[in-house]
């Protein structure tokens, strides 16, 4: 079955995801065309737009299904802060296109409704972890501690996958994480 007989049977935006994926692996967002994704999933340049609206629409979609993604993986570590934050960093060296679409609102519209349920299933999934920390305070102490934990955890990863991080840190990124992360909770 062609992309295009595929697109007939109701799986373009499936289609056009995976190949806007794909793309972002290759040349990053910015770089993104909707024509290059057209032809990557082997539809007219014109079926991305009519799906889409615009490149902004493709993104907004795409980080959405991002936040969702990374909510499911933080909702199974079961609230355990330091396997939310090693499964945050997992995600975003597994998930690279994602992690590169999610946290640059420029490119999406960051009013959309189900982009912002969405960011706020992965937000509440993180602060489960900081609610079960021995100790927790008040929801303020519980919303301070959660935007720690995820500055910590985001800033890894992002250190990782600039490959900024000292040769002394290893290759394996869970591990690495895990062993940055532990101070969170020790």
């Amino acid at each position: 079955m062609t992309e295009t007989r595929a697109y007939h049977h109701g799986d373009l935006r499936r289609a056009l995801l995976a190949a806007a994926l794909e793309a972002i692996e290759e040349v990053g967002p910015a770089a993104l065309s909707l024509r290059d994704l057209a032809r990557r999933a082997g539809v007219s340049h014109a079926a991305p737009t009519h799906h889409f609206g615009d490149k902004a629409g493709l993104l907004t979609a795409l980080a959405a299904q991002g936040f969702d993604r990374l909510a499911q993986t933080l909702t199974g570590t079961g609230g355990d802060l330091l396997e939310a934050g090693v499964a945050y960093v997992d995600f975003a060296v597994t998930h690279r296109a994602y992690f590169e679409v999610m946290f640059r609102p420029e490119l999406y519209r960051a009013d959309d409704a189900e982009l912002i349920a969405a960011r706020e299933r992965a937000g509440a999934a993180l602060r489960s972890g900081v609610a079960g920390l021995p100790g927790a305070g008040a929801p303020a102490d519980t919303e301070r501690d959660a935007l720690a934990a995820w500055s910590i955890a985001h800033g890894f990863a992002t250190l990782w996958l600039a490959g900024a991080l000292p040769s002394r840190v290893g290759d394996n990124p869970r591990e690495a994480a895990r062993t940055v992360l532990r101070r969170l909770t020790s």
